[in-house]
């Protein structure tokens, strides 16, 4: 207690001495002896005083200074944070208009009504590759309708209720359809062959089938309509002890990212609910 008043004590008496120098310099020019005691005791105190007041001052504004810039920057953060958000609902938005704009016109070169449906699932069992989309009886369909989209044949519905329906994909081991080769227009049956991708089968050895040649549905089997793209060729081979061919179809369509497809709404002879 006694050094804090001993401070205070010797602060007034550097304020006092700081007043007295003050109101002495417009009398004379030079410090009288005693005034240069009195410089010389009290500048140090005041050099500190003053560096004192100036650190405090710079740590005031810079604190200020700092919370306005953690504002700032929380908010730039929220808005670019809103930007990216809204620029990708912007791209999500344009994706999905192009992949209408093509299934909408594939479905113009179609000769059959047909019903636009959206993926809602998967086989969750994981034994089937098929999916689940949401319409249903409803909406016309029934087993055995063929299941398209702008890249080509998806496959053919095998089980329907009244607001949904499983589509059996080509992909599948248990899935055929009946295929040609465009080009060379020799048939066989495109059969699923895992990792999703497809075999052409029962095509002879002394057919002409090439790689890159473009394989599509032959009409034959009542499923599917003439002319549907399946896939291409990507490998040929002539096994010595097989009696066909060997040929490995690539999809059209691009299994991993269906979305939109189209149920075409042709009856199959032997279908039923």
């Amino acid at each position: 207690m006694r050094r804090i008043k001993t401070t205070w004590v010797y602060v007034v008496f550097v304020f006092l001495a700081i007043f007295f120098l003050s109101s002495s310099l417009g009398r004379r020019q030079s410090w009288s002896p005693v005034e240069q005691i009195i410089v010389e005791i009290t500048a140090p105190v005041q050099k500190v005083l003053v560096h004192s007041v100036r650190y405090v001052e710079g740590l005031w504004l810079n604190y200020f200074y700092l919370v306005d810039l953690r504002k700032e920057n929380l908010r730039l953060k929220q808005e670019i944070d809103a930007l990216r958000m809204e620029n990708s609902r912007y791209r999500e938005q344009a994706t999905t208009q192009q992949r209408l704009k093509d299934l909408l016109q594939f479905k113009n070169t179609l000769d059959w009504p047909v019903v636009a449906a959206q993926v809602i699932g998967r086989d969750p069992s994981g034994w089937f590759e098929s999916v689940i989309i949401d319409k249903g009886r409803n909406s016309g369909l029934k087993v055995n309708m063929p299941v398209v989209n702008a890249g080509g044949v998806v496959g053919q519905t095998v089980s329907v209720s009244p607001n949904y329906a499983k589509v059996l994909l080509i992909v599948d081991q248990n899935s055929a359809v009946d295929s040609l080769i465009q080009r060379s227009r020799e048939k066989g049956i495109v059969k699923g062959l895992p990792p999703r991708m497809c075999k052409l089968d029962y095509v002879l050895k002394t057919a002409d089938v090439v790689s890159g040649d473009v394989v599509v549905t032959s009409g034959v089997g009542g499923v599917y309509p003439k002319g549907l793209p399946v896939g291409e060729v990507q490998e040929v081979r002539d096994i010595p002890w097989e009696f066909f061919k060997d040929i490995k179809v690539g999809p059209r369509v691009d299994f991993s990212k269906l979305e939109e497809l189209l149920v075409i709404l042709k009856e199959a002879p032997l279908s039923k609910d």
